[in-house]
């Protein structure tokens, strides 16, 4: 994926609902692998109706996909990207990058959780209301060796196999990573202690079955199982 800018982006995007399972189940999987700062998260409800997914590498790079009634927006910042709105004394985004965002999302990015400094830091910005049929961004333009990030932030969305999923978190957490319980996470399986002992073996499962409710998923006790 190697040059891939945020037009190569829209197209290998799934369908919304697609996209927002994707996100549950790879924050599902972050909080049973890594106790301290997952890389994946989801907050169901985060405002009145609205869910959100972020990414955050502890690096500086970071993406938001927010998922309201009116549709999906999706941005993300990649620091050492040519987009980068720091390459300018004043701040300025990527020329275009904004530009034929609709009024029903545009809010978005005036959130204060997605300003640094008064300033919607971003490289990458994709949006979707909820009658279109297809992802769209601004008329950015990129030389062939210019990139805005997008070829790295959101290859897990948007690949969605629990293969994708395995070497991400075997390079990032180094060790081995059960790629059946992965799958059966990926596919939206309801949550057992099989699973999360074949992942996390020294984890408690109640404390990750309360984690898993709270991202809205089903949890099979283990009498029931």
């Amino acid at each position: 994926m190697g040059g891939m800018t945020v037009r190569d982006l829209l197209s290998s995007l799934p369908e919304p609902a697609e996209l927002r399972a994707r996100c549950r189940a790879i924050a599902l999987l972050d909080a049973i692998l890594d106790d301290y700062a997952p890389r994946h998260t989801f907050v169901l409800g985060w405002r009145d109706g609205v869910d959100l997914a972020a990414m955050d590498n502890g690096s500086g790079d970071q993406y938001a996909i927010v998922f309201d009634a009116a549709g999906v927006f999706l941005h993300g910042f990649d620091h050492e990207s040519d987009a980068t709105p720091w390459r300018e004394p004043e701040r300025a985004h990527w020329p275009g990058l904004l530009d034929g965002l609709p009024a029903s999302l545009a809010h978005y990015a005036q959130a204060p959780e997605f300003q640094f400094m008064d300033f919607f830091d971003a490289t990458v910005c994709v949006w979707r209301e909820t009658a279109d049929t297809a992802w769209r961004c601004g008329p950015v333009e990129f030389a062939p060796d210019e990139r805005d990030g997008a070829d790295w932030m959101f290859d897990l969305v948007a690949d969605g196999t629990p293969e994708a999923y395995v070497d991400f978190a075997e390079d990032y957490f180094e060790r081995p990573v059960a790629r059946d319980a992965v799958a059966a996470i990926m596919a939206g399986a309801p949550l057992t202690p099989e699973t999360v002992a074949a992942l996390a073996p020294a984890k408690d499962f109640a404390t990750i079955a309360a984690q898993a409710r709270k991202l809205g998923w089903d949890v099979l006790e283990p009498a029931d199982s």
